[in-house]
């Protein structure tokens, strides 16, 4: 017996998610699941049972695709990843045609009722439906597909996410024989003692964290003083200093897909004129088209709207699958009327943001998320949301802007093109 529980407390099958990771499980709701999707056009008469094959036969290159979430009595600690002892790739694929006569209409809604459905966490967190009939979009040969994709954010960040695809997709255009899938073998489940005897030892340890913590806390506050001084600059934004909009009112389930193809060159010629960056750009645009949007509804605040923009904190060549990112708090100017002045401040906003993270470092922001044990935060974020708390002040920010750079060459799936995502 004892043999037994020491050989789960050390199974390597057992591993808890990390305190980042745990926030998307907080703030996770029926109005508010935390996936993340994404919308794959691919050219061609790509068969559904082709696409099913390729994922079988590289589904083991992605490991989170077979696990699941289990839970520590009494939430002393993290949850954790487990291989899954019945999974069923079918629970996971769905295969559906797009409603005549194919365009992005029909696109946009399906997708957007798809997003709308949170995924079951009783399962590997993660979907990808397989939409055929693509027969009246601009620009796209008659008869493609698309690959409507949700994955909880728990398992991946964007980063993670760009790069998965380089393991589903091809660099070659030519068609390629279809491995058979490798076989699955799951790990045990754990059982519940061995579960809390590997939580109360990382409970125990938590106290030990602090110390270094408050460390760099103290070190990044003196750079940061130190920073604001000899450059003279303001320190970025705070939390909870969003204005309120519409935007940040309590929600539905109900989410809307849209999106709009911009010429990349055109972007970076403008960033290059400007001397700014491809992400300033971006937050420019939908600064715009935020202000636009509120200005017709006769909300635009006089304050200007915070975006929380991620930002990705992985080293070169880091191969963890953990989430590994930060975010700042951006001021978008949506007050500023000019466009070519928007962007100036957003350029010097966003400036300002990154020599605050580069004196904090972003680590240390997600390394405070460690030190907080699960049970207390998913709690708090419950009540949170349950006496809709968020009402009584004002928004942490109002949007998040992320912008993640897919490949710069073509990829395939079985010989069919990517032709956007």
């Amino acid at each position: 017996m004892l043999g037994k529980l020491l050989n789960q407390f050390n199974n390597p099958n057992l591993k808890a998610i990390s305190g980042l990771d745990a926030t998307f499980l907080y703030i996770d709701s029926p109005t508010s699941p935390m996936h993340v999707g994404s919308v794959a056009v691919i050219e061609g008469n790509l068969e559904f049972e082709t696409f099913r094959k390729i994922i079988q036969s590289r589904i083991h290159m992605i490991p989170k695709f077979r696990k699941r979430l289990v839970y520590v009595p009494l939430s002393i600690d993290y949850p954790y990843w487990v291989d899954d002892p019945n999974f069923d790739i079918d629970l996971h694929l769905q295969h559906i045609a797009l409603p005549k006569p194919g365009g992005w209409k029909e696109l946009r809604k399906t997708a957007s009722q798809i997003f709308s459905e949170p995924l079951d966490q009783s399962r590997p967190l993660w979907s990808f439906t397989f939409v055929e009939g693509l027969d009246d979009v601009p620009q796209v040969p008659k008869g493609s597909v698309a690959i409507i994709s949700k994955i909880h954010h728990v398992a991946i960040d964007g980063m993670a996410g760009a790069g998965m695809m380089s393991l589903i997709f091809d660099f070659s255009p030519e068609k390629q024989p279809i491995p058979d899938p490798k076989p699955f073998k799951p790990q045990p489940l754990p059982n519940e003692i061995s579960m809390v005897m590997k939580s109360a030892l990382s409970f125990a340890q938590q106290p030990l964290k602090f110390p270094k913590l408050i460390t760099q806390t103290l070190q990044a506050s003196i750079k940061t003083g130190m920073l604001t001084r000899i450059q003279r600059s303001e320190l970025p934004t705070a939390p909870f200093t969003a204005p309120p909009t519409p935007l940040n009112g309590i929600i539905s389930s109900r989410r809307k897909w849209n999106t709009a193809i911009l010429d990349l060159q055109r972007i970076k010629k403008l960033k290059n004129i400007m001397g700014t960056t491809l992400n300033d750009v971006m937050l420019a645009f939908c600064a715009g088209a935020l202000r636009r949007y509120l200005l017709e509804k006769k909300k635009l605040p006089h304050k200007p709207l915070v975006a929380m923009v991620p930002i990705s904190t992985r080293t070169e060549g880091e191969k963890s699958d953990d989430n590994q990112i930060s975010s700042m708090l951006i001021q978008i100017a949506t007050n500023i009327e000019d466009p070519i002045e928007r962007l100036e401040a957003i350029h010097e906003n966003t400036v300002r943001g990154k020599i605050y993270q580069k004196a904090v470092g972003a680590k240390t922001l997600a390394n405070m998320a460690e030190v907080v044990p699960f049970g207390i935060a998913n709690q708090a974020a419950r009540l949170y949301s349950r006496f809709q708390i968020s009402e009584m002040h004002n928004p942490m920010f109002n949007v998040t802007i992320t912008n993640v750079p897919g490949p710069n060459f073509p990829l395939y799936l079985n010989g069919h093109k990517l032709l956007s995502v």
